[in-house]
């Protein structure tokens, strides 16, 4: 195995609180780390950096974990900036506009869906994500879901069913669920890791959703559970209560959401693009933080609420406009995501983690969010992940 160094490093985020300044972070200064193909093998203040086969030099450079993106819908086809501008002029979201995003991706040859989605995926990793979750949920079909799932595998090992996303308008409601839970299930849960379920308005309600949940434990999947982006609809309480990885949006939750969410081990992800671009109000991050729930922030890239591929912008929406800090946010898009997966070999450079790191064009992280939508990331080393089919 070939071992590289990299040394002169200015300040080094490792999340790793057992190494360095002793916070969560685990930052080092004047650093260096030692990594091989794959983990990393060492870190410590340069003066006592061993020797290796290769060596780089960051000439002072920051170095952070490289960023986890735990919930993207990169598969589709067709784009809506039509309601984006009319919801800057005020129209208001109500998750309607899914079904045109399902029409055009139907129509899409699975060539251009992996063409599209491959060149997204590409624009999110030069932004510094390293790992990312990908959700099928825009057609709808059992042939078509499964489609979905195998060009999202095409990217990544972090592969959703999201059969459950909204009632598509030619199905009755009880008959559509019914399909999610068997045959659609029976044809997708091979395919993937995860399991998710829109339990919101214009949606699925709690029963309908815990039916889905319960169909896809049964499967061998693992859940996720999109609740409350729209309103307060008993979704986060039945994550909690089904055991899912990771409640995602958030935007609406009471006191005894967050209550259950601390003394739980599932992930709060935050979504602020998708507060951005619905002009919806966005959460407050500190109601989370101060009782304790575990955060992730993530980009929600898709084609009608968060068109977003920069990991960075998302970290700085959420210090700009939920309340975290830099640190804060850096956490939750690192480590907080690895949590959402339940990847602890992911989202910090401690001794053994997946030597997956960005080397910044900046002497502190804080530049990440101090810099908006300047090219911080100079540099982005990442394991690639054992895909579950070519």
């Amino acid at each position: 195995m070939t071992t590289r160094l990299i040394r002169s490093i200015g300040e080094l985020t490792t999340n790793d609180p057992s190494l360095g300044d002793g916070t969560a972070l685990g930052r080092l200064r004047d650093a260096a780390m030692v990594v091989d193909e794959s983990r990393v093998l060492w870190v410590g203040p340069q003066s006592r950096a061993p020797d290796c086969d290769e060596v780089i030099d960051v000439d002072g450079a920051a170095v952070t974990p490289g960023f986890v993106d735990c919930h993207t819908h990169l598969v589709f086809a067709g784009e809506r900036s039509d309601e984006f501008e009319a919801r800057m002029s005020g129209a208001t979201y109500d998750g309607g506009g899914i079904a045109r995003t399902v029409a055009a991706t139907r129509a899409a040859s699975t060539s251009d869906l992996r063409t599209v989605s491959h060149a997204r995926a590409a624009a999110l990793r030069r932004s510094g994500v390293t790992t990312l979750e990908v959700k099928s949920g825009y057609d709808l079909t059992v042939e078509g879901e499964a489609r979905l799932l195998d060009v999202a595998a095409s990217i990544t090992d972090e592969v959703t069913f999201l059969g459950a996303h909204v009632v598509p308008p030619e199905f009755d409601r009880d008959a559509y669920v019914d399909l999610v839970c068997g045959a659609m299930m029976e044809r997708c849960a091979p395919l993937a890791r995860w399991a998710d379920v829109f339990c919101d308005r214009g949606a699925f309600s709690v029963d309908e959703s815990r039916a889905v949940l319960g169909a896809a434990a049964a499967a061998g999947l693992e859940l996720r559970v999109h609740a409350q982006q729209l309103g307060l609809t008993g979704g986060v309480a039945l994550a909690v209560e089904v055991g899912a990885a990771s409640v995602d949006h958030c935007t609406h939750v009471t006191d005894d959401d967050l209550e259950a969410l601390a003394s739980s081990t599932t992930v709060a992800v935050l979504l602020p693009g998708a507060e951005f671009a619905t002009r919806s109000r966005y959460p407050s991050a500190r109601r989370f933080v101060d009782v304790g729930v575990t955060l992730a922030i993530a980009t929600d890239c898709n084609p009608g609420t968060s068109y977003l591929t920069s990991m960075p912008i998302a970290m700085a929406l959420a210090v700009r406009e939920m309340g975290l800090s830099a640190d804060e946010a850096l956490y939750a898009a690192t480590r907080g995501g690895a949590a959402a997966l339940r990847r602890p070999d992911l989202g910090h450079l401690g001794v053994g983690a997946r030597a997956d790191f960005l080397i910044l064009d900046a002497p502190r992280a804080a530049h990440l969010v101090y810099r908006l939508g300047d090219a911080v990331v100079a540099r982005v080393e990442r394991v690639a992940p054992a895909l579950t089919r070519p």
